[in-house]
């Protein structure tokens, strides 16, 4: 069964606190950072070409390397734009593909083609979505195939300075930011106080403490942004094979009942977030940590004997693309929503109205 390389899980611990390790690392973070501070300001400059779009355009990211909820948060934030009236597309990347030119996303597209995510986004959000390398190239190509589109909200790209956005929404989660420093001594791509539009913090309980220490400038100068609190909800279990759907908690009630083995497989940037929420309605299961974006290939389940095998959306993706699983009766998807305080709808869609287009 693959699992995180031994590398990634001593990086991945040590990024929270400032231990020996970090400590050795820290004089190469600091040249990562000058450098990486170098290529911001050239973009400013106007030495690095940086180019502007006819529609408004929206970056959901993060700082903070790895996941942090950004798919559930550019799938919510497609549907509080379109319920304010306008007609939104995304934009990505194309995580994992080999291809570099744009290309459109469907839900039925191969995720090894286009990514994983921006498959989930195509089938959650219901809009057009295309990937490619270059982020204005994508951009320019959704709009010409789909000339209603007036705004994009682009899936990752914060440091894709080649592409002018009018909002930046940076999202963490209950990491905060890990030790505060940068790559590699921590788990940073840029420093905390990195000017943002909208700050979002994905947990379950948002302290004081927490929200201090992911507290950035505003991206114009202006006050320190207050981060919005962000919740995960998961209210019902899809069987992987076939169409059966139940409550999440009832499943759970149901395993407990017939004394049946759960395991939770979770290939995103934190595994332990989906874990957990699953612990909060019930279950109790073995955990399979698995790469971020894996794809399945090496059949992790084979040596697996639980009944219940639950799994995150953005997995299932690719598992109903491959025979083996599209079968196995065992294997559940966990949907998840993401909740997020109404006025902060407000507060993007007056952003986004006032922004000017080419």
């Amino acid at each position: 069964m693959s699992q995180p390389s031994k590398l990634e899980t001593v990086l991945t611990r040590n990024w929270l606190r400032r231990g020996p390790l970090a400590c050795a690392l820290w004089p190469v973070s600091v040249l990562f950072g000058g450098i990486a501070g170098l290529r911001a300001q050239l973009f400013r400059a106007g030495v690095l070409k940086s180019e502007r779009l006819p529609v408004p355009v929206v970056v959901v990211g993060n700082i903070y390397i790895g996941g942090t909820g950004k798919t559930p948060l550019t799938i919510w934030l497609v549907q509080a734009l379109r319920d304010a009236g306008f007609t939104p597309g995304v934009i990505s990347r194309g995580f994992g593909s080999k291809e570099s030119g744009p290309r459109p996303v469907t839900a039925m597209s191969a995720p090894r083609d286009v990514g994983d995510e921006p498959v989930l986004i195509a089938a959650r959000a219901g809009c057009p979505v295309m990937v490619g390398r270059q982020r204005v190239e994508a951009g320019r190509a959704l709009l010409a195939a789909h000339p209603d589109v007036d705004i994009l909200v682009a899936d990752d790209g914060l440091q894709h300075y080649a592409m002018q956005r009018d909002v930046e929404i940076i999202l963490f989660d209950g990491r905060g930011v890990g030790n505060g420093w940068l790559l590699p001594a921590g788990p940073l791509r840029e420093k905390p106080s990195r000017r943002r539009d909208v700050t979002v913090v994905n947990t379950p309980q948002l302290g004081t403490e927490l929200a201090a220490r992911v507290r950035g400038r505003g991206r114009h100068g202006n006050a320190a942004t207050v981060p919005v609190q962000m919740t995960l909800l998961a209210d019902d279990a899809q069987r992987l094979a076939g169409t059966q759907t139940m409550p999440l908690a009832e499943l759970a009630a149901l395993a407990r009942r017939n004394g049946w083995t759960v395991a939770a497989a979770a290939g995103i940037g934190n595994p332990a977030r989906f874990f957990t929420m699953l612990k909060g309605v019930g279950f109790d299961p073995v955990e399979i940590p698995l790469p971020d974006h894996h794809d399945f290939l090496d059949r992790p389940f084979d040596g697996v004997t639980a009944d219940v095998i639950l799994m995150t959306e953005k997995d299932a993706v690719k598992c109903r693309q491959l025979e083996e699983f599209r079968d196995d009766p065992r294997l559940w998807v966990v949907p998840v929503s993401a909740r997020i305080d109404a006025a902060l709808a407000k507060q993007l869609v007056e952003k986004c109205r006032g922004c000017s287009t080419a």
